[in-house]
């Protein structure tokens, strides 16, 4: 019998593990739960209680679980129920506790009492009461009404729960405008792009691991800080033993360091690498027959460098794979590719082969990596056609979609908002966003033309009153100046608001800007909210609520404030709001409205998970017996995700098929432009994208592009991601830097700028040595670290240091606002991938470096 590592570990468990009692495993599974996953495991010695929560250190959003003792967290651990993780939770769940913890939190509201606005200027906040607060926030709001000026009023949102509908819709709709501005921009947007324009499914995707024998992550960390960590960290070991891991990263991250093949790409030219895979795999005959057909006559047509007769290729499921050769792939081969990519061409012939044959139980990982570029749409497009390629789309072992998870969005959805609409509030709304997106140079295409946010550009928008002027802001669970490229245009911006309110748990660098500041609930342990999510063919809905009560005087950003805050304007003569919540936002078992803040939250919930726990509402996956049973467990779960579902009921595209030619996007992007009154190549023009006519609509190479001459700047300078950043929320934990080492070629308590020794030399540095770093932004100081593990030509920093603000640990000195490292977003321009309206935080930038 063969046994590898991984089985004798777990049999050598199993025989040898404790003997635990039945009541320290009693079973909590809701009624038609599945029961072959992992039982409760027995609590920690002490008393104590294993309550249901969600961590949201990624946009996995894993259920969790946290044991309280005397009313404190003192641990937390993968839901034990939770068919997605196994009961496996990563390191960012597990700093969620010194995070609530933090001393440093915002504790009560503060005031400013300093006019004067900038980076490194003392608020001189000082302490005030929720009445006061509110009342300065509503007196502002009002003072806009009474202008007829509404639409000078904006909401950013950052990370949030799916109660958001209260604050970044209902608030800023029937208060009159339409400046409700996410961060999704700035998150992963382009990656979303390419499987819609493909295969109609603007989401993250679902990645069958558990299946599948073949994996290559396109710019994807699984296993440190892309989504679904829990489920890679479970899986990864079985799927090195059965299958191949191929990396498409310019630095080795973790995922590289245990992967089987490492292809360190030339920054910003993953679309020439992906499309090089696929020319080699329709060379070699390799494609799948069941997916996208044949040649009618039973010969390989597809010969380098020549044209193809689309009549002699009988197609499927797909739509235009003739025609994406011709346009684009006849010429893409390994060796051209080679130049550009500078991936060698013999890797990239046997990479191409292992991944067809290993085919359908093969995926393309693909991520922001690969995708948050300058251009970055068809990097997406290109890596993501792929899995339609070999016939991984939707199939076992490969790329998924997710099984419906029906949740109640609040009233606002079914118009009911309507009647709340006063004139002031109708005119209002009529404006255009200050984010310019539909605009000609952003189309930001989800789906429509206009139809996603440019987040970043908001930034512009407010300095250049374009389209118009804002008076009035509230931001919550976002830290822009810190997390945008161009940082700096956000400090300018922020001081240029005559008003703005920030609602944070940490007082960040947005903080520092805030006339106001209100102190919000921990979102994994102290508030209520919802959030649906899916991975390992399991789509589900998990709940956060307050295990403990909240340690100071904080309130939920969503909901709480929002309700007081209606209940402030509805005092000063605007009632719409409130009057929406009172009437159409009700209990849904006793149909009452809220009495105060914390019921409002909690009905909030009810309402948006009465699918979930009403028996009369049961449409699928687990079944629970009223609502005080969802809460025990927390968590909502769908039945397994079935194969082939989009092969048998189409896809959402034009075509009703896997789209290699876009008919999706030929006929979105000839809607913007006939919008604009131009051709489709001067919308390319202006967005500047290199592809013209029918290379448009197709996955085709789109060339690098820098900011800075190479002459000057020889450099390319490459961000990544830590495995124990929470969003950049877990900056101001003494762990987070006693752990940094944790990081490929990173080093506990000190922010290094990582080059490859070869580089080294030639600059003359060595490790701890400090550098001057100019980028056509700025000019930075950093200590060297040499790695191998970064290509020749690019230098590498881990996103997360730089802290100005957040609290003493995160800045040098916090006091005098120095900070701590620097921030990768100050080095890096501000720069989008238009076609998404996405940020681009990778391949954006050439830097120069000099020793100090």
């Amino acid at each position: 019998m063969k046994l590898n590592r991984r089985d004798f570990i777990r049999s050598s468990a199993v025989t040898g593990g404790a003997v635990v009692t039945a009541a320290m495993v009693a079973d909590t599974r809701p009624a038609g739960a599945q029961t072959d996953g992992p039982a409760p495991l027995p609590a920690s010695p002490g008393p104590g209680e294993w309550l249901p929560t969600v961590c949201q250190g990624c946009t996995s959003w894993c259920a969790a679980e946290a044991f309280v003792q005397d009313g404190r967290v003192v641990r937390v651990r993968g839901h034990h129920l939770s068919k997605s993780s196994g009961g496996y939770l990563c390191p960012r769940g597990h700093l969620g506790i010194a995070q609530m913890y933090d001393p440093d939190r915002v504790k009560v509201p503060m005031k400013r009492t300093n006019p004067q606005k900038g980076r490194g200027v003392d608020p001189k906040f000082v302490p005030i009461s929720w009445d006061e607060a509110l009342d300065m926030i509503a007196d502002k709001m009002m003072e806009l009404r009474n202008n007829d000026e509404t639409h000078k009023f904006m909401v950013m949102r950052g990370r949030y729960t799916y109660c958001r509908d209260v604050i970044y819709d209902a608030l800023p709709k029937i208060f009159g405008s339409p400046n409700n501005i996410s961060h999704s921009a700035i998150c992963a947007e382009a990656e979303k792009f390419g499987s819609y324009y493909t295969e109609g499914y603007w989401d993250y995707r679902d990645y069958d691991l558990a299946a599948s024998k073949y994996v290559i992550c396109f710019g994807a960390d699984p296993i440190a800080s892309n989504r679904q960590v829990p489920n890679a960290i479970r899986q990864w070991g079985k799927l090195l033993d059965r299958g191949t891991v191929v990396a498409v990263d310019p630095r080795l991250s973790a995922t590289a360091s245990k992967a089987h093949e490492w292809m360190p790409v030339k920054p910003g030219e993953d679309s020439a690498l992906a499309v090089a895979l696929a020319h080699v795999i329709l060379t070699e005959g390799l494609w799948s027959r069941e997916f996208v057909g044949d040649f009618k006559d039973g010969n390989n047509a597809f010969k380098a460098g020549e044209t193809v007769d689309e009549a002699a290729f009988d197609e499927k499921l797909t739509n235009g794979v003739v025609k994406w050769w011709n346009i684009e792939l006849k010429d893409r081969t390994p060796e051209w590719a080679e130049k550009v990519c500078l991936v060698p061409a013999d890797q990239i012939r046997r990479v191409a082969i292992g991944f067809a044959k290993a085919a359908p139980n093969a995926m393309v990982w693909m991520a922001p990596g690969a995708s948050m570029q300058p251009r970055g749409a068809y990097g997406a497009l290109a890596a993501h056609a792929l899995n339609g390629l070999v016939g991984g789309a939707d199939n076992e072992g490969g790329s998924l979609q997710k099984m419906s998870a029906k949740y109640t969005h609040i009233p606002l959805y079914k118009d009911k908002y309507k009647p709340y609409l006063d004139e002031i509030a109708q005119k209002g709304l009529k404006n255009k966003k200050i984010d310019q997106r539909g605009t000609l140079e952003f189309p930001s295409l989800n789906k429509k033309p206009g139809g996603g946010v440019v987040t970043n550009r908001a930034a512009d928008g407010i300095l250049d009153e374009n389209p118009n002027e804002i008076k009035v802001a509230i931001g919550y669970w976002n830290n822009f100046p810190f997390s945008c490229t161009g940082a700096t245009r956000w400090e300018k911006a922020l001081t240029k608001l005559p008003f703005f309110a920030h609602i944070v748990t940490n007082p960040s660098e947005m903080s520092q800007f805030a006339d106001v500041v209100l102190p919000a609930s921990f979102s994994m342990f102290e508030r209520w909210g919802l959030l649906p999510s899916k991975y390992n063919r399991h789509s589900y809905i998990i709940m956060n609520q307050p295990v403990v009560k909240p340690l100071w005087d904080t309130r939920t950003d969503e909901t709480e404030v929002v309700w007081m805050l209606a209940k402030k304007l509805k005092e000063k003569g605007f009632a719409n709001l409130f009057d929406y919540f009172q009437t159409e936002m009700t209990d849904p078992e006793t149909g009452k409205p809220a009495e105060n803040e914390a019921e409002f939250g909690k009905i909030t919930v009810k309402i948006m998970t009465e699918k979930q726990w009403n028996p009369e509402k049961y449409h699928s996956g687990d079944k629970f017996d009223g609502w005080e049973a969802f809460q025990k467990v927390g968590l909502w779960q769908s039945d397994q995700y079935p194969y082939k579902k989009k092969w048998e009921k189409g896809f959402k595209t034009k075509t009703k098929k896997f789209e290699f030619y876009s008919e999706t996007l030929k006929d979105v992007l000839t809607k913007h432009a006939e919008k604009h009154g131009v051709d489709i190549d001067k919308v390319m023009e202006v967005t500047q994208y290199a592809g013209r006519g029918e290379q448009v609509f197709v996955p085709h190479w789109e060339p690098a592009k820098y900011h800075g001459d190479e002459a000057e700047y020889p450099f390319v300078f490459m961000d990544s991601r830590s495995r124990l950043s929470r969003e950049g929320r877990s900056q101001n934990l003494k762990e987070f830097y006693e752990f940094k080492k944790c990081d490929p070629g990173d080093t506990s308590h000190v922010d290094v700028l990582k080059i490859n020794p070869k580089d080294a030399a030639t600059l003359g540095v060595s490790t701890g040595d400090w550098v001057t770093v100019t980028s056509p932004e700025k000019s930075v100081k950093v200590q060297v670290k040499l790695w191998e593990g970064v290509r020749p030509g690019t230098v590498n920093k881990t996103f997360g240091m730089g802290h100005w603000a957040y609290g003493r640990i995160a800045a040098e000195d916090y006091g005098k606002h120095a900070a701590r490292g620097f921030n990768n977003n100050e080095l890096l321009p501000a720069d989008y991938d238009r076609l998404s309206g996405s940020t681009a935080r990778h391949a954006v930038s050439r830097v120069r470096i000099e020793k100090v």
